[in-house]
């Protein structure tokens, strides 16, 4: 079978096509035949060898996939095979590792897919999963008050995810994204209103829209100039909260920042799945939640993009240039 490999870490040519045996399942495990495997920001920080929680090399990254379970091994009921299920790493011991056509692991890790979800849509769940508990994170009150919220880098996977469960929570959602096609693509995708991506003016544009208000909540994954301008967006007893930091960390400090505007009380929280790296059950119940959104259609998976698993460089290529829109799916088979 192919599997995609580490060897060295860099650029999207550290990513390598190897070919080996297919795994077989051993006491208490399940093998999937991979359907659709999706190509995230983690995948990146593997490749170029400087994610926290890193494999040995040769790594093979890859956060989630789906497929069909093929073969059980002993002491797993028969009945198992056939079964769409979703994998993701979070549930592993060790991080990445579905860059490949066949994957073995232990029976109780995959989630049971309703036939509803498609299997390129099922590998947008972990980013539901995220929002799902990015929400969580601001700590929601039932309130009267109206609510705006902020998410940068808006044509993102997790963006649209969080844009659509912010609607469901009565939020109107502003977004900010680089290009037209990008500012079309999110507000296809269940935004309000999308901004351009120019931080400068990102606070006053954010007024405008808000009718001098600001908005409740803000979500940056991008840094850089980009978290002080979402605290400054940001209305009383806001909170922004950082979950990335890919154009680097803040350009100024945030702590000035914050005490500049000391009389609207804000908050900053920096926000990590890896949190519930230890919280397995409340993880699962993030996943059944986002199973049963997707299923019922009350969140919708965005268009992806679709690659061969052959072509996983070129893949990486588009995502670190930042003209993805959505999700990397690669077809494995």
């Amino acid at each position: 079978m192919q599997i995609v490999r580490i060897h060295q870490p860099g650029g999207p040519e550290a990513l390598k096509l190897d070919h080996v045996a297919e795994p077989i399942p051993k006491a208490g495990e399940v093998r999937i035949k991979a359907m659709a495997i999706g190509v995230g920001r983690p995948d990146v920080l593997m490749r170029q060898g400087i994610y926290k929680w890193m494999p040995p090399l040769p790594a093979t990254p890859g956060a989630e996939l789906s497929g069909v379970i093929d073969q059980v091994g002993e002491g797993v009921p028969a009945d198992r095979i056939g079964q769409r299920v979703l994998l993701s790493s979070r549930d592993l011991p060790q991080r990445g590792g579905c860059y490949v056509q066949s994957i073995a692991v232990p029976h109780s890790k995959p989630y049971l897919l309703p036939d509803r979800i498609s299997f390129q849509d099922a590998v947008s769940l972990p980013n539901l999963q995220l929002a799902l508990a990015l929400l969580q994170a601001a700590n929601l009150n039932p309130t009267a008050e109206k609510r705006a919220l902020l998410i940068t880098g808006a044509a993102g996977g997790v963006a649209g995810m969080l844009s659509q469960l912010a609607k469901n929570h009565g939020f109107q959602t502003i977004g900010t994204a680089r290009t037209p096609v990008k500012r079309d693509f999110a507000l296809a995708n269940g935004f309000d209103v999308v901004l351009d991506s120019n931080p400068e003016s990102l606070c006053e544009d954010v007024l405008k829209v808000t009718s001098g208000m600001g908005v409740n909540l803000a979500y940056d994954h991008l840094g850089g100039a980009y978290l002080p301008a979402c605290i400054r967006s940001l209305s009383a007893l806001g909170t922004a909260i950082s979950y990335n930091v890919i154009t680097g960390q803040p350009s100024v400090d945030v702590f000035s920042v914050m005490r500049e505007l000391l009389s609207k009380s804000l908050g900053v929280r920096c926000f990590s799945m890896h949190t519930f790296d230890e919280n397995e059950t409340n993880r699962r119940e993030l996943m059944q939640q986002a199973i049963e959104l997707m299923a019922t259609e009350k969140v919708r998976a965005p268009m992806p993009t679709v690659m061969l698993l052959s072509d996983v460089v070129q893949a990486h290529v588009i995502l670190d240039k930042g003209d993805t829109l959505g999700k990397i799916v690669l077809n494995p088979q």
